[in-house]
């Protein structure tokens, strides 16, 4: 299971990370309605999460309440996509590790939440007039 779960982490982590790799950083401020996070929000908002992830599957106690990485420690292209890549390889050392079954079931439903913000992402792409990357 533990090897299963690796697979999925590690596949939504490099369809992610190319995702924002690609899109292009004049566009990274981009949000469909004033309500919504930019695109650097929503992957700043990721790796938060995966962030919290690492660190209580390393049996720290951490708080979610910022929800994202802050815009001034994460400003450009190249600061948020590292802190994406860094935060999807942190959980994978800890997969690698081991980790329990209590553990497993966090995983699982990070797994779901990168989805949808993956998901949500393609519509930045969409409405950019980009193929995103897995779609070509």
């Amino acid at each position: 299971m533990r090897d299963a779960l690796k697979d999925r982490w590690t596949g939504m982590g490099e369809k992610m990370v190319k995702l924002a790799e690609e899109f292009p950083e004049d566009r990274y401020e981009f949000r469909p309605a004033d309500e919504v996070r930019t695109f650097a929000d929503q992957l700043r908002h990721v790796a938060f999460w995966n962030r919290y992830v690492a660190e209580t599957l390393q049996g720290k106690k951490v708080s979610g309440d910022a929800n994202e990485l802050s815009r001034d420690a994460f400003p450009t292209k190249a600061a948020v996509t590292g802190a994406l890549r860094e935060s999807f390889n942190a959980v994978s050392a800890q997969l690698t590790n081991g980790i329990g079954k209590d553990d497993m079931s966090q995983v699982l439903s990070f797994i779901e939440h990168n989805g949808e913000h993956y998901g949500q992402l393609v519509m930045y792409y969409r409405l950019n007039e980009l193929v995103p990357p897995a779609s070509r």
